[in-house]
């Protein structure tokens, strides 16, 4: 009985949220394109027959089109045509993205001459008055103003989310608003408002006030969206309705759709699919009748907890990991690798072999094939396919593919080597999230070791802790049902490689 009103609650749930996510299509009409050299592009139109400016809206680092759906919504209701893309590398654009990521001559100006092809082609569309404003989010930021300071064609207004650019001056780009969470880093907080404090007789400028005139461009202000951080701040209702305020007054415009929050339904959206696996678990063919696993108590646990975490970000650090054509993901790859290679050679040291030791009888391997796939199968469908519809791409294009089978090969071992540490009689109490946490902060050592190439693992962190819990819950489930650890253990691998290979950008140097 309870699983069947999981089952029911989880479906009610699975249905307001996708009509709340989709109630904003109403009056909207959206088409797919592809513009210069492959580039994947989403036209958001408003109802109407009438002329409309268009505002061209741009991802950040390891972002994709559709993280940028409520602006895009948020403005096609208040009269905007909005156009979204995936930058060179990132979401479904099968082209890598080429030249040097620390030089502006390098992928910089691979983004920039990107970004020139679809503003042409944003121009040019059907029902566009010909006036584009622009708006960008964390790496896209950089690229919006550049654009924007150097681009013949006059941009009305400028909006950047969570901006750090170093080429804004005092007079470009013309109208521009930056907007940054409340829990976003000091320094994007100070990027902020040191762009407004470049204007000549303004040193404390605060944040709502509009400095300088629309209507010659020297418009200029900062908004702070409160409780957000970097991803956060893309969903606030203080982000949406200030771009959309202040791209009216840009384009001397009056429009007061409401801005499309998402952010609650996308989460109740995961969080539903996610609880109907319990139910759904149930069916999963047994694997061991008595559940097995390492079984240990925190006594000899806590070593194979503390050791993988502080030795991986050393050992690490002095090793090159730039082995795949995938930014960061490569090293994402070698952490869990390495991680779970040395939790198994601590496992097998604490229990000199007997607890890691082949179990007998023998592994029904037809029955474990048929559960662990059943698990990743409904990992991928189940929460994949939303989040790749609401959220950020999540379903790979042919080029990703390799890079998905080479990941697994670093994932696995850290998902195997962890189930079977945390699974299992008398084992240690509380130990399956302290070795998630111990993990996240194992990352967070790298990556201040690193800030230059890894600072970006701080910023997923607030993901990383979401996938942790929700694929936890199918770990527990399926352990519950199969008797086995391996089961969650090659699913879980199989999910994660998935998810690093499609969201990091491609690149070729």
């Amino acid at each position: 009985m309870s699983n069947l009103l999981i089952a029911v609650v989880a479906l009610v749930a699975i249905g307001l949220a996708l009509w709340r996510l989709l109630a904003p299509f109403d009056g909207v009409t959206v088409s797919q394109a592809t513009v210069g050299e492959r580039t994947p592009a989403t036209v958001y139109r408003p109802a109407g027959e009438g002329a409309a400016p268009t505002v061209l809206i741009a991802h950040g680092f390891a972002g994709s089109q559709q993280l940028m759906q409520p602006f895009a919504l948020t403005l096609a209701r208040n009269g905007y045509i909005a156009v979204t893309f995936d930058f060179l590398g990132h979401g479904e654009h099968p082209l890598p993205l080429t030249g040097d990521i620390t030089r502006v001559e390098g992928a910089t100006r691979s983004l920039l001459d990107q970004m020139a092809d679809v503003a042409r082609f944003a121009r040019g569309l059907p029902r566009s008055d010909g006036r584009l404003g622009l708006l960008g989010h964390s790496m896209a930021s950089d690229i919006i103003v550049r654009f924007a300071q150097q681009t013949p064609e006059p941009i009305v207004g400028t909006v950047a989310v969570s901006m750090f650019a170093p080429t804004v001056s005092a007079e470009t780009p013309e109208n521009l608003l930056v907007i940054v969470g409340g829990l976003e880093p000091q320094a994007l907080l100070n990027a902020a408002k040191r762009a407004v404090a470049l204007k000549p007789g303004v040193e404390e400028p605060s944040p709502g006030e509009i400095y300088g005139s629309f209507s010659d461009g020297s418009a200029r202000g900062w908004r702070i969206a409160d409780g957000v951080e970097h991803i956060g701040v893309l969903y606030s209702q203080e982000s949406l309705t200030a771009a959309r305020d202040w791209l009216n007054r840009s384009f001397g415009r009056k429009s007061r759709a409401g801005a499309v929050v998402w952010g609650p339904w996308i989460l109740l959206l995961v969080l539903a699919a996610a609880a109907f696996a319990r139910p759904a678990f149930t069916l999963l063919p047994a694997v061991r009748e008595a559940p097995t696993g390492a079984g240990i108590g925190w006594r000899r646990a806590w070593p194979v907890v503390v050791i993988p975490a502080v030795a991986t970000p050393l050992v690490l650090w002095l090793l090159p990991t730039n082995f795949l054509p995938l930014l960061v993901g490569d090293y994402l790859a070698a952490h869990f690798g390495l991680y779970g290679l040395l939790t198994a050679l601590a496992l097998w040291y604490v229990g000199r072999g007997r607890d890691i030791a082949a179990p007998t009888p023998p592994l029904p391997w037809a029955r474990f094939a048929l559960a662990a796939a059943a698990v990743a199968a409904y990992a991928i469908l189940a929460v994949g396919v939303p989040i790749d519809r609401f959220f950020i791409s999540f379903w790979p294009i042919p080029e990703r593919l390799p890079l998905i089978a080479a990941l697994f090969a670093g994932t696995l071992p850290f998902f195997l080597a962890d189930e079977w540490l945390t699974r299992g009689p008398q084992h240690a109490r509380g130990a399956y999230p302290a070795t998630k946490a111990a993990f996240l902060v194992s990352l967070m050592a790298a990556a201040g070791l690193d800030l230059e190439q890894l600072f970006f693992l701080f910023i997923i962190v607030p993901v990383m802790v979401l996938f942790f819990v929700v694929f936890g819950l199918f770990s527990r489930w399926s352990y519950k049902a199969t008797g086995h650890p391996a089961v969650a253990g090659v699913a879980n691998a199989l999910i994660f490689a998935w998810a690093i290979a499609v969201t990091f950008p491609m690149v070729q140097q």
